[in-house]
């Protein structure tokens, strides 16, 4: 018996995370889709709104099928997203002064972590070539 209560409980769990929107055109539905898998999940903040069960990212869906069933486009629900919550809410922010950081960082790890492997190639190559010597 609780075998059966347990079953029904996590599948009544998983039919109610679905969100069901119903949208008045097929690129309605498009866009939404689209939208929530380029939005991030500010609670998560490595998952699309598409894809969290937070709360916060099941209003932020509810927001946008809202916002698309108003016949606004795109650029609208992502600019009035990202006014409301920052450039942090989309997981490709633009390029400006102020975002400059979050493109280029990625960029001068990799360079800082591909001088210090060949320092340390070099290093070993020298420590090597003088033992080598010194026999």
């Amino acid at each position: 018996m609780k075998r059966i209560l347990l079953t029904l409980l996590l599948i009544a769990n998983t039919v109610f995370a679905i969100d069901i929107h119903e949208f008045k055109t097929e690129q309605q539905r498009l866009d939404y889709q689209q939208l929530t898998e380029e939005l991030r999940c500010l609670v998560c903040q490595n998952q699309n709104i598409a894809d969290s069960d937070a709360g916060l990212a099941k209003d932020l869906r509810n927001e946008v099928a809202k916002m698309i069933k108003q016949d606004m486009n795109q650029t609208q629900i992502t600019d009035y997203l990202v006014e409301r919550y920052g450039d942090f809410v989309r997981y490709s922010p633009p390029m400006r002064a102020d975002t400059i950081v979050l493109w280029a960082l990625p960029a001068l790890v990799l360079l800082i972590a591909g001088f210090m492997v060949f320092r340390t190639i070099k290093k070993t190559a020298n420590s090597t070539t003088n033992n080598g010597a010194d026999s």
